[in-house]
């Protein structure tokens, strides 16, 4: 038996009994899995007593097969035992349910995986469900999950105000160190959003030191570009990568973990980023081929992360030398990526992953990266200060 019960463990050890009589809505994808592998969809199916009305799926799609970036619409789940709206369709507009879809609801569930960073977009569109549903006095069920980066670390600069985008939905550090439930109830506090409420179902056994390896729980990747724990741990800094024409790793097997360009030196990259004796990890030298995106069917040189002490790793400052170098070592073939992304032209994605333009622009004065993280430092302190107040977990 797994060590750490889901919230969906739960629901499911309790016979649904909150849900009794109730008409529901569902959120959900993939990654929502009991501990014996059985997804919340069937779960829900099953339930005696229990009419599974409607479901959404997130961004990649119910079934989790779209890349990132690709609309997803709600026809296209197959099999399944209620009406499917998609939540990541053609524009910013199909980011939220709309009122329509919420109509014949009791109760809306939602059951997402996160994977502790802002920029990872399942805890946003759960934050858009909120805004949606609690002013209409519906009630809001969160099924918690544990955060596969543990609970006591955050890392990162806040989101400041005009570049709110689906990868910054809310002002929270990069890694945020809470549940995709202690964000529920953040968002809650902080939104002020009613009449409805919000009821999360937690965690049993889940501490905040632990890590997911710890937990006992299944790993069911919750995006295509998210197959391990180690993916996880390395992307609050890798994903910064998307906001260039440098190589995040897409179309190789180890997305985030691996990247660089086709013209950059592998090992001159590694021999420099070793040089800055960055805690918890080393950089290896790596040639790669992407099988499809950024610069596919070519030859790239760049390095793979190999985490060695995870409870010292930073990977956000980590990421932010790196990229920096990266930037510094390409000359005039580095770009910042400015077509449009997550449905925004403007702020560019770098802007939008970052939370602000500040940091781009001190990359572009050739301010050196600690520096630049230097001004993170009073930000970090005052989200740490923030999310204790929905802190479910010690």
């Amino acid at each position: 038996m797994a060590e750490v019960q889901s919230g969906l463990d739960l629901l499911v050890a309790q016979k649904f009994a909150m849900l009794r009589g109730k008409r529901v809505g569902l959120v959900t994808h993939p990654a929502a899995v009991d501990a014996q592998l059985r997804t919340a969809v069937d779960l829900f199916a099953a339930a005696d007593g229990v009419k599974l009305v409607t479901i959404f799926g997130p961004e990649h799609g119910l079934h989790g097969q779209a890349q990132d970036l690709i609309s997803v619409a709600g026809n296209e789940a197959k099999a399944v035992p209620a009406a499917v709206h998609s939540l990541y369709g053609t524009s910013a507009a199909s980011l939220r349910p709309t009122v329509e879809q919420l109509k014949g609801i009791d109760v809306l569930v939602v059951d997402l995986q996160d994977v502790g960073s802002r920029y990872y977009t399942f805890q946003a569109t759960m934050r858009y469900c909120l805004e949606v549903a609690l002013p209409l006095g519906m009630l809001v069920m969160v099924l918690d999950r544990p955060n596969p980066l543990g609970g006591n670390l955050i890392e990162g600069p806040a989101l400041r105000a005009g570049f709110e985008s689906f990868v910054g939905a809310h002002d929270i550090s990069i890694r945020h160190g809470l549940t995709v439930g202690e964000l529920a109830m953040l968002y809650q506090q902080e939104l002020k959003l009613g009449p409805g409420e919000v009821r999360v179902v937690p965690c049993e056994g889940w501490k905040r030191q632990n890590y997911f390896d710890a937990t006992g729980l299944p790993w069911v990747l919750p995006s295509p570009n998210m197959p391990t724990l180690d993916t996880a741990i390395v992307y609050p800094g890798q994903c910064l990568i998307e906001g260039t024409n440098l190589s995040e790793g897409r179309g190789t097997t180890r997305p985030f973990e691996i990247c660089g360009a086709p013209w950059l030196d592998a090992g001159k990259l590694a021999s420099k980023m070793n040089s800055e004796k960055l805690a918890g990890v080393t950089f290896r030298p790596a040639w790669f081929r992407p099988t499809f995106q950024k610069h596919a069917g070519k030859d790239c040189g760049g390095v793979q992360l190999h985490v060695t002490d995870r409870s010292v790793f930073q990977p956000v400052r980590t990421s932010l030398a790196l990229l920096a170098t990266m930037r510094e070592m390409s000359g005039d073939l580095f770009a910042w990526r400015t077509e449009v992304y997550e449905f925004v032209s403007k702020p560019i994605a770098i802007d939008l992953l970052f939370g602000s333009d500040r940091e781009r622009n001190k990359i572009e004065a050739g301010r050196p990266w600690r520096e630049i993280a230097a001004a993170w430092e009073p930000e970090e302190q005052a989200f740490d200060h923030r999310r204790h107040a929905a802190w479910m977990y010690e």
